[in-house]
């Protein structure tokens, strides 16, 4: 898994590139809560063109990050998922909490 960031005109924009599931939950986990924590932003799209795989584990690792930044009004949405990471977020409901942009 790699993680590359930045913040352009308040908005924060993650790629997450490779597989996100039990072998790189922790590292995304850690990864992701170091770059949320830095107060220069007021929201965050996640993209995922380059997301491989994700898996439950995945799945919970966004839930909890979507948790934090709720506690901090900061809205999470996502961009350019692909048809793997689609059909998981419809299924689970996850595009009702973390809105798709394009």
């Amino acid at each position: 898994m790699q993680i590359k960031s930045r913040v352009h005109k308040n908005v924060l924009y993650v790629l997450l590139c490779g597989e996100l599931d039990e072998h790189s939950a922790s590292y995304t986990r850690i990864t992701l809560d170091e770059i949320f924590d830095k107060p220069n932003f007021d929201k965050i799209v996640v993209d995922l063109s380059e997301l491989d795989f994700m898996d439950s584990t995945g799945i919970g690792v966004l839930i909890g990050r979507y948790k934090k930044m709720k506690d901090k009004s900061i809205p999470i949405f996502i961009a350019n998922p692909s048809a793997h990471a689609e059909k998981i977020f419809k299924i689970t409901g996850l595009y009702e909490i973390m809105p798709k942009i394009v």
